[in-house]
C-alpha cells in the first residue's frame, strides 16, 4: 500500500508542475494613462520697435514743395515683428495712430499742418501663405482682423499713402505715431 500513496502524490506533484503552473503564472497588466492641455495662445518674440524716419519734410527740389511732407520718408520704410500663434482660429489685426507734431499741440495755422495720416499694412507669413491685416489713420479704430492660423514668423510692418489733412508745410518739432499689431488666439 505504500507504493499506491506514492504514486498518488507524484502524480499530484507532477499535476501541479505541468497543469496548474501556466494558470499561476499568467502575465496582467496595468496602464497608466497621460494627457495634459496646451493653451490656445499668441505671443511675441520681438513686439516692440522704434523706427525713426528722420527728418519728414522735404528740403530741396520744387520750392513750393519745400517743407512740406516728404511721403519717401513714411513708403520707403518697414518694421519687422516677430510672433506666434498655436491655435487654427488665430487672427492679427492693425490699428494705425496718426504721427503727430508732440511739441506744437494747437491747432495748425493755415497753411500748416502737425498731422500725417497713412495706412499701415502688417503681413505674417503661415504655412499656407501671406495674411495681411492694415488700417488707416483716416478711420478711427483699428481694421479688420485677417484669420491667420498656426504660423511662427516675422511679421513685417509697411507704410502707404502718407499724407497731411491740407498739403500744408509741416511745423517744427517731434513728431510720432505708432501701429498697434494685436495677435489673438481665437477660441
Amino acid at each position: 500500500m505504500r507504493h499506491k500513496i506514492l504514486l498518488s502524490a507524484a502524480a499530484a506533484s507532477l499535476a501541479l508542475v505541468c497543469g496548474a503552473g501556466p494558470a499561476l503564472a499568467q502575465s496582467q497588466t496595468g496602464t497608466v494613462v497621460v494627457n495634459g492641455t496646451v493653451a490656445n495662445r499668441c505671443l511675441f518674440v520681438t513686439g516692440d520697435v522704434v523706427l525713426n524716419l528722420g527728418e519728414l519734410a522735404l528740403l530741396s527740389g520744387d520750392t513750393a514743395a519745400l517743407g512740406r511732407l516728404d511721403a519717401s520718408k513714411v513708403t520707403s520704410r518697414t518694421a519687422t515683428l516677430n510672433g506666434w500663434c498655436n491655435g487654427v482660429s488665430a487672427s492679427m489685426a492693425v490699428e494705425a495712430l496718426p504721427i503727430l507734431n508732440t511739441s506744437f499741440t494747437d491747432a495748425a495755422p493755415s497753411g500748416f499742418d502737425r498731422r500725417i495720416d497713412y495706412t499701415a499694412t502688417a503681413t505674417a507669413q503661415p504655412a499656407g501663405g501671406a495674411v495681411s491685416a492694415s488700417d488707416s489713420t483716416l478711420t478711427g479704430g483699428g481694421g479688420a482682423a485677417s484669420t491667420t492660423g498656426i504660423f511662427s514668423s516675422d511679421i513685417t510692418v509697411g507704410f502707404a499713402t502718407p499724407a497731411t489733412p491740407t498739403g500744408g508745410r509741416l511745423i517744427a518739432g517731434s513728431y510720432a505715431g505708432s501701429v498697434v499689431v494685436t495677435l489673438s488666439p481665437v477660441t
